[in-house]
């Protein structure tokens, strides 16, 4: 701790954090203890964000997060090379995405996608750059979704009479 700022160092990283106005932390032994000066509704919900945020920041030095991605679609697919996700998603061309510093990728049978990170806000910004190309469509499913993400099906258009 250094005034405002915390750091936390761990075995896969390192992360920093500035503490709002409003809000203590203090130190104890391996314990952070977060407090607030004032009871009004802003610093109590600041106080509940800079505790998670706090949480999170440990959790992601020491064990990190992951978030799964799966690709449908015929001819859909990804692959790692160096620091770049390379997807075919029926586009023209295939889309080059260059992994923010800090998250990792790997692929599975082509249409599976894990990203690694230990920074849980960097991840899941990435995650969602990567699932906007091709967001999962209602009527057949073809997409980029989050794994366990349920897509609600619609019906296609139904053949009606001549009206």
């Amino acid at each position: 701790m250094e005034g405002a700022e915390i750091r936390v160092q761990g075995p896969k990283g390192t992360l920093e954090h500035r503490i709002p106005p409003g809000v203590e932390v203090d130190l104890d032994g391996d314990t952070l203890e977060v407090r607030r000066n004032a009871e009004t509704k802003p610093v109590r919900a600041l106080h509940g964000l800079t505790r998670k945020l706090l949480a999170n920041m440990v959790e992601g030095v020491s064990e990190g997060f992951k978030k799964v991605l799966e690709i449908n679609g015929v001819g859909y697919r990804a692959e790692v090379k160096d620091n770049s996700l390379h997807l075919t998603l029926g586009f023209s061309h295939p889309i080059e995405y260059l992994l923010p510093e800090g998250v990792s990728a790997s692929v599975e049978r082509q249409t599976v996608i894990t990203l690694e990170s230990h920074d849980k806000q960097v991840l899941g910004q990435a995650a969602a750059e990567v699932r906007r190309f091709r967001p999962p469509e209602p009527y057949k499913g073809k997409g980029i979704r989050y794994q366990g993400e349920v897509i609600v099906r619609k019906a296609g258009k139904a053949m009606g009479g001549a009206g």
